[in-house]
């Protein structure tokens, strides 16, 4: 089956307060929006949920979302005013992790996770002393059509540079503070038990943090519905993996200059307190870290973005693949990995190719230099 290359993420920069920001975001994103919301109604739809019901589920986040920072439902109203779309499938998307894995307890079948593979290289790895974030980003096929760039201008914190389906508020970025991050789903029995804040909504929160310590009390602190795995770097050479239960997390530093996860459970302590349910709907993951590590740790000391890139492009096994060309998973959905997004958090710079298993075009995004080294100071 052929697949078309799909084109570059488009960019959008957006600025002013939190309503105004999504007014302008939901106006010039708003075919992928349209796009992005058409998808998971129909998935949704398949397990025989209707469009009512669908925003039922939606509205009951609103007043868990607004306690935790009511700028961001104001952001997601803005949104859904500039694309014309309700305002219930905006927050949808922000909370599409949680809204499918619980409508799956009881309506879906079993669906493919969030799979990725990530990398962080610590400037004693790399050849010029720059530290180097990565990740691919695997998910649904379709994604790599509703991806979007945001460029975040901020009057109360330091700019974002996010990677998002669009309609969401962040994903994978970095900010002009130099803090960077990157999420990768992880599983455990200890899941949907609770009421938490959602995922994504926690990654735009670190994003507008100034400083490394207040990033990760955001991730350490937070109550969350789910486990997940939450990569954090910043550009003067610090960086640290947080794997999370909903109401516990554990820390994992980096070993020699590198710090890789996938999406099992690595943390001896983790594992000692509960059960890893994901490697059965992710068990290619028990190899992705470990050859994107060997990899890396061949070059230790004369790393490049070239090499980060070269490990992330790693096909043994495909389909079943650290870089994952689109198939069915195993629950029947189409699958790929649908971005490579490689960051210099220093200078502000991202670049992402779509569908790289097809693709190996990359366009670059950044923040403007000299704010960045403004925010630097």
């Amino acid at each position: 089956m052929d697949h078309p290359i799909p084109p570059p993420f488009p960019l959008f920069e957006i600025s002013g307060r939190a309503e105004a920001r999504g007014l302008s975001y939901g106006r010039q994103a708003a075919a992928r929006v349209h796009r992005s919301i058409g998808h998971y109604h129909a998935q949704l739809s398949a397990g025989g949920m209707d469009a009512a019901r669908i925003h039922r589920l939606a509205r009951a986040f609103v007043p868990r979302v607004e306690n935790f920072d009511a700028d961001y439902v104001a952001e997601m109203r803005g949104i859904a005013r500039g694309a014309d779309v309700a305002f219930e499938d905006v927050m949808l998307l922000n909370c599409r992790t949680e809204i499918l894995q619980l409508a799956k307890r009881g309506l879906l079948p079993e669906a493919d996770p969030d799979g990725c593979t990530g990398a962080i290289l610590l400037p004693e790895a790399t050849a010029d002393g720059t530290l180097l974030h990565g990740q691919n980003w695997d998910w649904k096929s379709e994604c790599a059509e509703t991806g979007v760039v945001l460029r975040i201008r901020r009057e109360d914190g330091p700019d974002i540079l996010t990677f998002v389906e669009a309609g969401g508020l962040s994903r994978a970025g970095l900010n002009a503070a130099g803090i960077a991050i990157t999420a990768n789903y992880l599983e455990s029995d200890r899941d949907y038990q609770t009421q938490g804040i959602p995922l994504s909504l926690l990654r735009r929160k670190v994003l507008e943090q100034s400083h490394v310590a207040l990033a990760v009390r955001t991730i350490y602190a937070t109550p969350k519905s789910a486990s997940n795995n939450v990569m954090l770097s910043h550009g003067s050479g610090w960086a640290l993996d947080i794997e999370s239960a909903p109401e516990e997390s554990f820390l994992l530093d980096p070993e020699e200059g590198l710090l890789v996860h996938a999406n099992n459970w690595r943390s001896p302590i983790a594992l000692s307190k509960l059960r890893d349910t994901g490697i059965a709907t992710t068990p290619d993951s028990v190899y992705r870290d470990r050859r994107v590590r060997a990899a890396l740790a061949a070059k230790r000391g004369t790393l490049t973005m070239d090499d980060l890139r070269a490990a992330l492009f790693d096909d043994w096994q495909t389909p079943w693949s650290v870089c994952r060309p689109p198939r069915m998973n195993l629950g029947g959905n189409l699958s790929a990995t649908v971005a490579m997004i490689l960051m210099r958090p220093a200078e502000g710079h991202m670049e992402i190719a779509p569908l790289p298993a097809l693709n190996r075009q990359f366009t670059s995004y950044s923040l403007d230099p000299a704010r960045v080294a403004r925010a630097a100071e």
